[in-house]
């Protein structure tokens, strides 16, 4: 058939669209039950089913560009014309590769980007592309293409960096109110006619408490052709407003430092990076037996064997505690997983039905002495309904259980085989979906009007570039059918939540804060950070399985451990500095310092049940005294809002424990025998204890006292180190060579 022109201002639609699509339906079905299915039955040619599922995208794309015409006559259009873009309600990013040459996989090549941001909501004008008070950005760049299949799409996902003006140099800018930072992400909206479902998956992540890539809704520009609608988003990497945990480099191989921070992604085996481990999934099918885990931080060429011995460590034995359905707080799954990042992670993946989540584009994080945590989520183009690739995107099914990209078989023992999890898990469901939280239909669907608005212009001309969003409308009122289908499944599905809907927490409370102190002399104010808590009851609390459940600081209560009734402890940041400067011993040292400026504490119980939260500020209304003034923040009324700044004061100095000079210990240092005088009417007490600085208890022997004794002789089988040695009430530091 000839193909012939037809230019008209109306809004272009396919006519013969909905013929073509079943055609290219069909196809994809007999390909993937006939190919690729059988392919993957077979290991040797595994490899070969991701170029299928290719061309398989590639055929839809062909059936979608061969034939469009317009609403107004009906008349056939080979392409799309050129599009001229004047201005834009959304921000316009004007991208100028050096030299005109095209962007390739890699490496980046260089550029200038300009961001075109009227910041007061009034819209944006191409011609503002030299007005300095219109430029949210203009720099130099370094820039690519990126994905799996996307990248083969002609409208091109973009990966960039900000670079300074000698070209090398990273350049850390805040991009359209996002956190400062030189690694971004032009995320092209593929296979997604609504232009939403990636920004929807991750604002859902965001509003229930899990941190999700920032992301801008833009139109771009790339050496002077209109590309279209796009989203200007942050990548996920670690960084204090990204993924929060600790830096690591090659010297981080012994513990504490070994032990984070990691990001590792499960992902399909076809890229570059090499397959740290892979792991069993659920028993559906041969082929779903392995899921591959991948290093994304540290990267593969950075980690050591230690660092990855360690973190693969975690993953197995987490997967073992899991299918063994251990749920002991002491040494079960929840000893290893912070098991609200799990719970609202499947949250977003079940309540989506995305098809690639828990085996494809799946990430996990750790922080330094702290539990393994699932997210953040990405990748959620092929959700709410979509699938480009069959019809896998269902709301009747269980998505990590469904025969295809199951994931690894800990997500299933989690759901189906460790109940107080699932009870978690449903109680998690139904406060999401009460009216006016985030999953509640009403709620979402206020949101997908909201973004519908936003984009709809953006849509118009994405469609005239690439034809790719002409069923826009029809796919969004589609998607907000299958979401209340959904959510009608779910509420039958996801079980009771009585055993877990009151659960009684212990009266612990966040009573004193010194998130900034001076420097004192010689000692950098960082070492002396410290947190109190407060057993605000009377009886004995079991500390175990308790610990600060929010990213920034790390902190466990050692098994055993306990507060009693009306007591106090602290934690420090450096247990040698505080037994220095404040004469006392601490509790335990926590990892990582407290933020200057602000700090989301939240004491928790083993399974995330918050015990006690406040978030501090570093401004009004908090007394700024404590922002490195000498002051720390002290909590007025142990029965008070301690959410509420009015609740604090600012205190200069601390409060010293006791502490008795006449107690003396010796030789210390030591390697053998250490000798302890004291004088007899001081000591009360019938055992030594001997912490290291984390906290833990190390040694411990009874002593049995006798009238007119003043020393005690013992020794402790203790590697070289500093130690804090107690008799009742008396402390002292100790060294081991």
């Amino acid at each position: 058939m000839r193909l012939t022109w037809y230019v008209s201002p109306t809004t272009v639609v396919r006519q013969p669209y909905k013929q073509n699509q079943q055609k290219t339906a069909k196809l994809r079905v007999w390909l993937f039950f006939y190919v690729i299915l059988p392919c993957y039955y077979n290991e040797m040619i595994k490899r070969f089913c991701f170029i299928w599922m290719v061309l398989l995208a590639v055929v839809g794309a062909k059936a979608q560009n061969d034939t469009v015409v317009s609403s107004a006559s009906g008349e056939v259009c080979e392409k799309a014309l050129s599009v001229e873009l004047t201005s834009s309600n959304l921000p316009i990013v004007v991208i100028e590769t050096d030299g005109g040459v095209d962007i390739p996989d890699e490496p980046k090549v260089l550029g200038t980007m300009k961001i075109i941001w009227h910041q007061d909501g009034s819209r944006n004008y191409l011609t503002d592309i030299n007005t300095p008070q219109y430029l949210n950005y203009n720099g130099r760049i370094g820039i690519e293409t990126r994905g799996n299949t996307s990248q083969d799409l002609p409208k091109k996902p973009y990966g960039l960096t900000t670079l300074q003006a000698d070209n090398v140099t990273n350049n850390n800018v805040s991009i359209l109110g996002m956190p400062k930072e030189n690694d971004w992400v032009l995320n092209a909206l593929a296979f997604d006619q609504t232009g939403m479902r990636d920004v929807l998956a991750y604002e859902l992540s965001e509003s229930i408490g899990q941190y999700a890539p920032r992301r801008v809704y833009c139109e771009v520009m790339v050496n002077g052709d209109y590309k279209g609608l796009y989203v200007f988003m942050e990548k996920i990497k670690v960084d204090n407003n990204r993924v929060n945990i600790e830096k690591m480099d090659s010297l981080c191989n012994n513990y504490p430092e070994v032990t984070g921070g990691f990001i590792v992604k499960a992902d399909r085996r076809d890229g570059d990076d090499p397959v740290a481990w892979s792991m069993m999934g659920n028993d559906f099918w041969e082929w779903s037996y392995q899921n591959y885990f991948f290093h994304s931080y540290p990267k593969p060429e950075n980690i050591t064997d230690a660092q990855h011995e360690y973190i693969k460590s975690v993953f197995f034995d987490f997967d073992a505690e899991a299918e063994s359905h251990n749920e002991s707080i002491v040494d079960g799954y929840p000893s290893i997983i912070d098991i609200p990042s799990f719970i609202d992670f499947m949250m977003i993946a079940e309540y989506t039905s995305n098809v690639d989540v828990y085996n494809l584009s799946t990430f996990f994080h750790k922080d330094r002495n702290g539990k393994l945590r699932a997210g953040p989520v990405w990748d959620y183009n092929l959700s709410f309904g979509y699938d480009e690739f069959g019809d896998r995107s269902q709301y009747d099914v269980w998505q990590f259980y469904n025969g295809s990209n199951d994931g690894s078989r800990f997500w299933t023992n989690l759901v189906f085989n460790c109940p107080t999890f699932r009870c978690y898990f449903a109680k998690r469901w139904y406060e999401l979906t009460a009216i006016g939280q985030p999953f509640n239909y009403l709620s979402i669907e206020e949101r997908i009007d909201y973004y519908d608005s936003l984009i709809s212009e953006a849509v118009v001309r994405d469609n005239h570039r690439w034809w790719k969003m002409l069923q826009h409308d029809k796919y969004v009122a589609e998607m907000k059918d299958w979401i209340q289908l959904r959510i009608g499944w779910l509420n039958e599905n996801v079980g009771p939540c009585q055993d877990c809907a009151e659960v009684e927490v212990p009266p612990l409370v966040i009573s004193k804060i010194n998130y900034h102190p001076q420097d004192e002399d010689s000692i950098d104010g960082d070492r002396l950070e410290f947190i109190e808590i407060t057993n605000n009851g009377d009886a004995v609390v079991d500390l175990t399985g308790v610990y600060f459940r929010e990213l920034g600081i790390s902190y466990a209560f050692p098994v055993g451990s306990s507060i009693e009734g009306h007591e106090t402890l602290m934690l420090c940041s450096d247990s040698l500095a505080f037994i220095s400067y404040y004469n006392s011993v601490p509790f335990g040292q926590f990892t990582r310092n407290l933020p200057n400026k602000s700090q989301n504490l939240v004491l928790a119980d083993a399974w995330g049940n918050v015990i006690d939260e406040v978030c501090y500020f570093n401004g009004a209304p908090w007394p700024i005294e404590a922002d490195g003034g000498g002051a720390y923040l002290e909590l007025i009324d142990l029965n008070s809002d301690n959410s509420l700044a009015e609740n604090w004061n600012a205190v200069i100095g601390v409060d010293e424990y006791a502490y008795n000079s006449s107690l003396r210990v010796y030789p210390n240092p030591s390697t053998d025998d250490i000798w302890i005088v004291f004088e007899a009417e001081d000591l009360d007490a019938n055992e030594i204890s001997i912490y290291d600085l984390m906290g833990r208890k190390v040694f411990a022997q009874r002593c049995e006292m006798h009238q007119g004794q003043n020393d005690i002789v013992f020794q402790p089988n203790l590697n070289a180190g500093v130690y804090v040695l107690r008799i009742g009430e008396h402390t002292q530091k100790i060294v081991r060579y």
